[in-house]
């Protein structure tokens, strides 16, 4: 007839009958005619294949949401301290805030909604994460991180220090509240201090380089502490440094350089000690004069092993000269030894020439003249 209307729904919509805008009824799937001669009623269709209601009209609809309507819908009512996890076909298809309110679509697919409450700390449970990596919303509703071998995490929770964390992932609802996850480097730290220009205690102007190992002991002194603990100890070892060196003169500090590590290094963990960060080891690797001063220092050094060679040269030469006078005694005390040392000296001599001429025999050569030419 002219003054009925028919509307077919499909297998996957559901359509909701407004008389004079007001809802009045949601029709499944099929055929449906009624007689409206006025054209009072309209019917909004709404694919229900995307679980979660997507009309305007949703707080009227949760409002009344009658025993009609439950048919239709699954409402989900989240409390102020709770996450609502949203299952369609057992798979998590959406997170809801605390104090949440949603209509989910009954019929095509099965829709569960399960309520989480939130703990002081909210940690996230892994299987949750989990789902929630799969379908894109991790970073969305949480704050994850994975803490490194050798580190430690602290969580911060508006503000405040909620727990401290070892290796591993983490994952927290960052939902109701601001979470801050720390993570704090615990392995050996390398600290270098160089090109300090510095004065000795006489007053000799020198560049220093230090090397310092450090490491985090105590991570939550080392965070709250102090705003930036690495910085912090770098200025106490420039200090303590330069403490040391003024303390010395220059020809202590070069003398003794173990020492000055020492020194410093006990400076520096009395400084830190309160900071979560412990010192193993300070060694200054470089002093560096500057170049008059290094002339002069040179030249001192010159000097010194001068003095040294000259009274090693004048010790050999006065063993020496030792030694040929008991030589000398020896021979002067035994006639035999005299001959056989005339008889080497005539050895050596003859060894350099062509021809020798001797006249009167043997004493002739020792005693006599000795006419030698060289070789031609």
């Amino acid at each position: 007839m002219f003054w009925t209307r028919k509307v077919v729904i499909g297998e996957s919509e559901r359509g909701l009958v407004y008389r004079n805008r007001q809802f009045e009824a949601v029709l499944g799937p099929g055929t449906h005619r009624w007689f409206d001669p006025r054209g009072e009623r309209e019917v909004v269709l709404h694919d229900i294949r995307t679980p979660r209601y997507a009309g305007t009209d949703a707080d009227l609809l949760m409002a009344r949401h009658d025993a009609d309507l439950q048919q239709s819908f699954v409402l989900a009512d989240v409390g102020p301290r709770e996450i609502g996890l949203v299952y369609a076909q057992e798979r998590l298809c959406d997170v809801l805030p605390p104090d949440a309110r949603q209509l989910y679509w009954r019929g095509l697919v099965p829709v569960r909604v399960e309520t989480v409450a939130l703990e002081t700390v909210p940690v996230v449970p892994a299987d949750i994460v989990l789902r929630l990596r799969q379908i894109g919303l991790l970073s969305r509703y949480t704050v994850t991180t994975h803490v490194p071998e050798q580190h430690a995490a602290l969580v911060f929770i508006d503000g405040q220090l909620a727990r401290t964390l070892g290796p591993g992932p983490v994952s927290f609802w960052n939902l109701q509240s601001s979470v801050v996850v720390d993570v704090v480097d615990l392995r050996l730290q390398a600290v270098e201090v160089g090109g300090q220009e510095l004065l000795t205690r006489d007053k000799v102007s020198l560049r220093v380089n230090l090397s310092a190992s450090t490491r985090v002991v105590d991570p939550v002194a080392a965070r709250t502490g102090v705003a930036k603990v690495g910085k912090q100890v770098y200025r106490e070892l420039q200090f303590a440094l330069r403490q040391a060196v003024s303390a010395r003169s220059l020809d202590e500090l070069l003398a003794d350089k173990a020492a000055l590590d020492a020194d410093i290094l006990v400076r520096v963990r009395a400084q830190v000690a309160g900071l979560g960060t412990d010192v193993l080891g300070v060694g200054v690797k470089d002093v560096i004069l500057p170049g008059d001063m290094r002339e002069i220092f040179n030249a001192v050094v010159q000097a010194e092993k001068e003095a040294q060679a000259n009274v090693v040269r004048r010790r050999e030469e006065a063993n020496a000269t030792r030694s040929l006078l008991n030589t000398a005694r020896l021979i002067e005390d035994s006639p035999v030894l005299m001959r056989l040392k005339e008889l080497e000296a005539l050895e050596k001599v003859t060894a350099k020439i062509d021809k020798l001429t001797v006249f009167g025999g043997l004493d002739g050569v020792l005693k006599q003249l000795v006419t030698m030419k060289p070789k031609e």
